[in-house]
C-alpha cells in the first residue's frame, strides 16, 4: 500500500515564504529568492519560479508584514532589460548593497537589470529582548519547571533556528521551582479578582519532605480556608506575591501565589483599601515594597543602622533610593529608613559582618537574643 503525500495548494505559496523567512532569517541571515525557492521545494515540495516568489513577496509587504530586501545591479544574459519590481530603494529605508567595484554593472546600463535580493523579515522582539524574558523565566521560582520549559519554547518560536541553537544550552542552576501546577488559573482568579473587587478563598500550602504542596490543617486535622480581600499582585524576590487582608482582620498580609491552592472567587466584595487602618490615603506600592523587603506583615519603624560602605550596594538593592545617610566616615555611614521590623532582622542577619543595628532598641533585642541562640547551637 502506498502512502499518498498531498502537495500543498497554490494559495499556501505566500503562507509558506512567510515561514521561511520567519524560521531561517533575520538582519544577519537574509535569503535571495532563489535560496526561497529552494527551500519551498525541500521543505515544502512546492516547485515554483521566481518570478512567483516575488509576486508573494510584494503580497505580504502590501498586506503589512515588515519583510525588507536589498538591491543589487547584475548583467543581462540578454540585452533586454527587464524589471518586475514595483518596490524601489527609494521607498525601503533597507535597501542596501556593497560598495561599486571595477567592472560592475552600472545602473541605467543597458546590460543590466535591478534585482532583489537579501531578504528578510524584521521580528517584534529582537533576541536580546527574547533572551532577557527567558532568562526572567530561567531565574523566576514560583513556575513548574514543565510550564517553564513550555513557555521558553513558545518565546524560542519568536525567533529563527539561530537564536533556538544559542539558548538550547541555557538552564537555571539550581532548579529550585515551585510545584504548584495551579498557579496560572490562581493568578487569572485573583486578577478577576482585583478586577470585580470580589473576595477569594483558597487553601494555603506548606511543603513536605518530597517537596509537594500540602494544605495547612486546621485544629481538627482538615484544610484551613482562607477567605481573603484581594488587592495587588507583586514580584519579589524572585516570587509572586499577594497583597491582601485577610478577613476579619483590618491590616495587610502577604501570601506566595505558588503556595494558594484550589481558589475560589467568591460573590462578596472586599473591604475597600482605603477603609483600613492607616491605608486612607490608598497603598503607595513602591514605598510599601521598599518598606516589606521580605513581605512581612506588619507596620514599618523606623530604623539607624550602621553599615561599610563596600556594602552600600546592598542597601540600594534592597531598600531603593527612599533613604538618608548621617555620620559619614571613610569606612562607614549611618542609614535612616522605614522598614518591617521583622524583614530587618533578618536582612541585618543577612549582613551581619557589615551591619550594627542601632535603633529602635525592640529590634536590637531580638538581634542579640537570634546571636545567642547561634552561639549555643554553635558555640562548641
Amino acid at each position: 500500500m502506498h502512502t499518498l503525500y498531498t502537495v500543498p495548494p497554490k494559495k499556501m505559496l505566500a503562507l509558506n515564504i512567510l515561514n521561511i523567512l520567519r524560521k531561517y532569517t533575520d538582519r544577519d541571515h537574509r535569503l535571495s529568492q532563489k535560496e526561497i525557492v529552494e527551500l519551498l521545494e525541500r521543505d515544502y515540495q512546492m516547485v515554483v519560479d521566481r518570478k512567483a516568489v516575488r509576486r508573494n513577496l510584494d503580497n505580504l509587504i502590501d498586506a503589512g508584514y515588515d519583510i525588507e530586501f536589498s538591491f543589487k545591479e547584475r548583467r543581462l544574459k540578454n540585452a533586454a532589460a527587464t524589471s518586475d519590481s514595483p518596490h524601489s530603494s527609494s521607498n525601503n529605508p533597507a535597501a542596501t548593497s556593497r560598495p561599486a567595484q571595477p567592472g560592475d554593472p552600472q545602473p541605467g546600463d543597458p546590460q543590466t537589470e535591478t534585482v532583489t535580493t537579501g531578504w528578510y523579515i524584521n521580528r517584534e522582539f529582537e533576541d536580546s529582548e527574547l533572551r532577557l524574558l527567558i532568562d526572567s523565566l530561567l531565574f523566576s521560582h514560583q513556575i513548574p519547571s514543565a510550564q517553564c520549559r513550555q513557555l521558553i519554547d513558545k518565546l524560542k518560536g519568536l525567533s529563527n533556528q539561530y537564536f533556538n541553537a544559542r539558548v538550547k544550552h541555557v538552564h537555571s542552576l539550581p532548579e529550585i521551582k515551585s510545584t504548584n501546577r495551579q498557579i496560572f488559573y490562581t493568578i487569572q482568579v485573583l486578577d478577576e479578582a482585583i478586577d470585580r473587587g470580589m473576595q477569594v478563598s483558597f487553601e494555603y500550602g506548606a511543603s513536605d519532605t518530597k517537596g509537594q504542596l500540602n494544605p495547612r490543617l486546621d485544629d481538627e486535622g482538615r484544610p484551613r480556608a482562607y477567605r481573603i480581600d484581594p488587592y495587588q499582585l507583586v514580584a519579589t524576590n524572585g516570587r509572586y506575591y499577594l497583597i491582601c487582608r485577610f478577613d476579619p482582620y483590618d491590616e495587610l498580609a502577604y501570601y506566595r501565589v505558588d503556595r494558594i491552592l484550589n481558589i475560589e472567587l467568591l460573590e462578596t466584595p472586599v473591604k475597600p483599601l482605603r477603609e483600613l487602618p492607616g491605608l486612607e490615603a490608598g497603598l503607595d506600592l513602591p514605598r510599601h515594597m521598599a518598606e516589606h523587603v521580605y513581605m512581612f506583615s506588619g507596620a514599618a519603624v523606623r530604623t539607624r543602622f550602621r553599615i561599610n560602605r563596600s556594602a552600600l550596594m546592598h542597601v540600594f538593592d534592597w531598600f531603593g533610593g527612599d533613604v538618608c545617610f548621617e555620620n559619614e566616615t571613610d569606612k562607614s555611614v549611618e542609614v535612616i529608613l522605614r522598614v518591617n521590623e521583622q524583614a530587618m532582622c533578618y536582612w541585618a542577619l543577612q549582613f551581619y559582618e557589615h551591619v550594627e543595628v542601632l535603633e529602635p532598641q525592640s529590634l536590637r533585642k531580638s538581634l542579640q537574643e537570634a546571636g545567642c541562640s547561634i552561639v549555643e547551637k554553635y558555640g562548641n
